[in-house]
């Protein structure tokens, strides 16, 4: 069966924007790439909030979040890499000759020579509102993701939740819906500072120490009014509203790779400087991983992916140069800038 399977340099799992990016940088590294995605399409975790707008890529101008994903795909088939998409990878075995056989759900094996995990958090869920009968309304005007801002224009929208993505839904629904409140059992936030400041300064209703208590609703369908509980008091308060966003967090599983006797903590795996897991030949980037000074932006699971691969490449070849040529000294893009309409001494005088 191996000898019948086609052998490549690096296989990346996960195809969020950590995986995307390693798998770019890998065809600057010249390495043979496949990557493996659970789903049947590419972007991880950022297809959970494709209309929130992203700030905080280094030289990206504020962009949609399906739209950087857009961006990220196409980069990331630059070199031409086999993409392997509606595939969870379950098993892992190291051969007599050093290299790994992977196998995945389906059946399907994958032979390589190294291993990247870019898997986030895994299998990703949303944590459901726990209230009884709450399941019924989520065909209607329970929420637990924004796709599409439009459909709440006008409306009296309920967030619940302190995390992230709850502050940033509450400051790109605050000029389109006619009301928008937050409900959170905490009295301090975990999202960005500066987004923070931003919800907290504008017209937003945030209540803190408090949580959805009550779902009510006249016809059975839709949710009417809402009760929110202080967690300390118990005082109670009921609003009327058109909309109900729940964002509790996420439960992550990692399924049978839970059993690869990788070194977790928290939940995530543990590497060292070099993004190198406990099992020889297995390196890791972006949510996946902790280390000392883990950054956890897209911008840092980039970073996380080019050290995770550099090691990857070491790993192959010892004597290879430690880092990729940047792209405007890399032989690697000689024939795509003439593809580009630009030759050498255009590329060197920046037209």
């Amino acid at each position: 069966m191996t000898e019948q399977l086609e052998l490549y340099d690096a296989t990346i799992i996960g195809g969020g924007p950590a995986g995307m990016y390693t798998a770019f940088y890998s065809g600057m590294r010249d390495l043979k790439t496949k990557l493996i995605e659970a789903k049947t399409e590419l972007g991880g975790r950022m297809l959970i909030y494709p209309e929130k707008m992203i700030w905080d890529v280094g030289g990206v101008t504020p962009i949609l979040c399906e739209n950087l994903i857009a961006q990220l795909e196409q980069q990331a088939k630059t070199f031409d890499p086999t993409i392997v998409l509606g595939q969870q990878i379950t098993e892992m075995e190291r051969l007599e000759d050093g290299t790994f056989m992977l196998t995945a759900a389906t059946g399907e094996r994958h032979h390589t020579r190294t291993i990247i995990l870019a898997i986030g958090y895994g299998i990703l869920t949303m944590q459901k509102l726990e209230i009884e009968g709450a399941d019924r309304y989520e065909v209607t005007n329970l929420h637990y993701t924004v796709q599409e801002l439009e459909v709440f224009r006008g409306k009296r929208v309920l967030i619940s939740g302190g995390g992230n993505s709850a502050v940033d839904w509450a400051n790109e629904l605050e000029p389109i819906a006619s009301q928008v409140m937050v409900v959170h059992r905490r009295d301090q936030f975990g999202g960005h500072e500066k987004n923070v400041v931003k919800m907290m300064e504008s017209s937003v209703d945030v209540r803190t120490l408090y949580a959805v208590n009550q779902l009510h609703s006249n016809n059975g369908d839709t949710i009417e009014e809402v009760t929110i509980s202080n967690v300390e008091t118990g005082e109670t308060e009921r609003f009327e509203v058109d909309a109900v966003i729940v964002n509790h967090g996420l439960r992550c599983d990692y399924g049978p790779l839970a059993e690869w006797g990788l070194e977790m903590k928290d939940d995530v795996a543990v590497v060292d400087g070099k993004l190198a897991t406990n099992i020889p030949g297995v390196f890791a980037a972006g949510d996946f991983v902790t280390y000392d000074s883990k950054v956890r932006l897209i911008a840092g699971a980039f970073t996380d992916g080019a050290l995770a691969l550099n090691s990857a490449k070491l790993y192959l070849d010892p004597e290879a140069p430690k880092v990729a040529y940047v792209s405007s000294h890399n032989i690697r893009f000689k024939e795509k800038n003439k593809q580009l309409g630009l030759d050498d001494d255009d590329y060197r005088a920046g037209r």
